[in-house]
């Protein structure tokens, strides 16, 4: 329904009904034929996520190495994370309620349920997330990020898991070179790390990160694309931070709907906006990219969602690409 109802300008393109054209054009991938796989992965490092919600329901991975005994069944220093693990509290809950409502909210832009009937819809209408979630209550540490980083590594290498990407839809903090350790990790094990470019605001203090290095999208590994955000009128939203070499791409990141918790852990949707909500349209469309390229390796997909971007007056200067995010191809 919010698709139909012309709310979901981020998933439309010239050419779909509603039509957007500066919306991701995942609409006309789906026209294609290519609506995602669930043999494909993906990993949130943000916040928890509500797996339980109606359009995320068997969207979320279930751990098929570690079952549910009270034991570390395979080993990885994480006992029972059946749906992944929680860095922040150091426990299996990778849902805690109406707080992790920017987690549940970026996975239903890479991947709420499509053909359901209800709510929203992701780029990807099947996939599998994995939880990786260190935002907590008073937000997280970058100890706890290079630990779910490297938790979402070690489950690749270890198990063969095609994760292609990670969303990060966080930044903060100063240099560090052990989080830029555990990105190449990451890099090594050819998985992307697409990562939000920040909310510097409109002031023109902070906003350019060839001026002011926003971590992590500023680390120099060659797995990370560093996403902007644009409104459904093709302008970089006033918020959002840009930099000619420091900055990917574009993608819609105003006034996007995606799913949400409420009080009784009901379903619910509403709109946010910020260079988060940008990025998960990049990570879903890395992960539709793969579904379709079952062989592309993460340099081939990096290169096919910064090859494919459409120039946009708003990011000329502003970004590497100098445009916006263009499934449509995927």
């Amino acid at each position: 329904p919010y698709y139909t109802n012309g709310s979901l300008w981020g998933m439309y393109g010239d050419a779909t009904s509603p039509a957007n054209q500066y919306g991701s054009q995942a609409g006309e991938a789906w026209g294609r034929g290519n609506t995602g796989s669930n043999t494909v992965y993906v990993g949130i490092i943000d916040e928890g996520v509500m797996h339980t919600h109606t359009d995320l329901s068997g969207q979320v991975w279930t751990n098929p190495f570690d079952a549910v005994d009270g034991f570390d069944n395979d080993g990885n220093g994480y006992r029972d994370d059946v749906t992944g693990w929680d860095f922040a509290g150091n426990n299996n809950s990778t849902f805690d309620g109406t707080q992790d409502d920017h987690g549940t909210h970026v996975a239903g832009t890479i991947g709420a349920k499509g053909g359901n009937s209800t709510g929203v819809v992701g780029v990807n209408w099947s996939v599998k997330i994995i939880v990786a979630k260190f935002l907590g209550s008073s937000g997280g540490t970058t100890a706890n990020a290079i630990k779910a980083v490297d938790y979402i590594t070690d489950l690749k290498t270890r198990h063969g898991l095609r994760i292609v990407a990670t969303n990060n839809s966080w930044g903060g903090g100063g240099f560090s070179q052990s989080l830029q350790n555990a990105i190449e990790r990451a890099n090594t094990a050819g998985i992307l790390f697409v990562a939000a470019a920040g909310n510097g605001g409109s002031d023109g203090v902070g906003d350019n990160n060839d001026a002011v290095a926003n971590y992590p999208s500023n680390y120099p590994n060659a797995n990370i694309i560093a996403v902007a955000s644009i409104t459904s009128s093709g302008a970089r939203s006033s918020f959002s931070n840009y930099g000619l070499t420091q900055v990917d791409i574009g993608a819609p990141g105003s006034g996007i709907w995606s799913t949400l918790p409420r009080s009784g852990n009901r379903s619910t949707y509403g709109s946010y906006s910020g260079t988060s909500m940008a990025t998960p349209h990049v990570t879903g469309g890395a992960a539709l990219y793969a579904a379709s390229h079952s062989t592309a390796t993460a340099s081939q997909i990096k290169s096919a969602i910064l090859s494919s971007a459409v120039a946009t007056t708003s990011l000329a200067g502003k970004c590497v690409t100098g445009g916006r995010l263009n499934v449509s191809g995927f």
